[in-house]
């Protein structure tokens, strides 16, 4: 309980995230080429537009490229990427892993250090059936509030260790900022350390464990909001998530989409070259 209420806290940062998501709006700051600069420090946010068109990032798809990082993935394709974030095991994420694999459907799921710990198994068996395993942190802190190129690498290189003594696999090199916290310099040192950072275009509030939302009110923000080359970002700890999983990929599917790794994401220049 102690560690659910602990996660719980530290989601503030992103459910502000998530209601940005609800307003009206253009968010972002654009330069003369029409790209968004990201603030020295912000959380992640993103303003939908039009149903079933890409958001607008308060940082813009060239910007983020610019230091390798991304927050939605080919806008010419109707792909998903799908990504669940996991900060510790809520009873959920072996069904989620089960969905997955009755539809062929590869992930990626971002890890706190407390998730590998507590569920090892779990998190060999996500290696094990192909899906991506991302870094995001030991400790799930702000990440913004941390300068120093050192002490942000301890916070990725001390999971990277305890993954590989868990697996023997090499942890992917996609990195998830903590409720979606993060700082230019944040974005150059994960770079440093040959990450690429990767936030999101679709998201709802799902993560408080006693206070989930219905099957109706989870499919009113995932199905209208979908578009091309979405990343989506779910929780693994969701009940709610992991009811609905199988139907959400249905309705997806029968929209035309298909579901591709985040190894399959474009590499972009930052000139808006791929």
């Amino acid at each position: 309980m102690k560690i659910i209420k602990w996660y719980q806290a530290t989601m503030l940062g992103l459910c502000l995230a998530a209601l940005t998501a609800c307003m009206p709006g253009d968010m972002t700051a654009p330069t003369s080429g029409g790209a968004a600069v990201p603030a020295s420090v912000d959380n992640w946010g993103l303003s939908f537009q039009t149903e079933g068109e890409t958001p607008v990032g308060n940082a813009g798809i060239d910007e983020l490229a610019t230091y390798g990082a991304c927050y939605v993935g080919d806008t010419e394709k109707k792909v998903i990427y799908l990504t669940f974030d996991c900060g510790y095991e809520n009873g959920y994420t072996e069904q989620i892993l089960d969905v997955l694999k009755k539809h062929n459907a590869p992930a990626a799921f971002f890890v706190v250090g407390h998730m590998v710990e507590s569920a090892p198994d779990i998190v060999r068996r996500m290696a094990a059936e192909g899906h991506i395993v991302g870094n995001h942190t030991y400790h799930h802190p702000d990440m913004s509030a941390i300068a120093e190129q050192e002490a942000f690498s301890e916070e990725l290189t001390s999971l990277e260790a305890l993954y590989r003594e868990t697996t023997g696999q090499e942890m992917s090199r996609f990195y998830r900022p903590p409720q979606g916290k993060y700082s230019v310099e944040n974005l150059k040192q994960a770079q440093a350390l040959g990450y690429r950072t990767v936030f999101w275009s679709l998201a709802y509030v799902d993560w408080y464990t006693d206070n989930q939302p219905s099957a109706e009110e989870a499919f009113s923000k995932l199905i209208p909001r979908i578009h091309d080359g979405a990343i989506v970002l779910l929780h693994s700890t969701s009940r709610t998530n992991a009811e609905i999983l199988d139907e959400l990929l249905t309705r997806w599917e029968n929209m035309g989409y298909t579901f591709a790794s985040l190894e399959e994401l474009p590499n972009r220049t930052g000139n808006g070259e791929k």
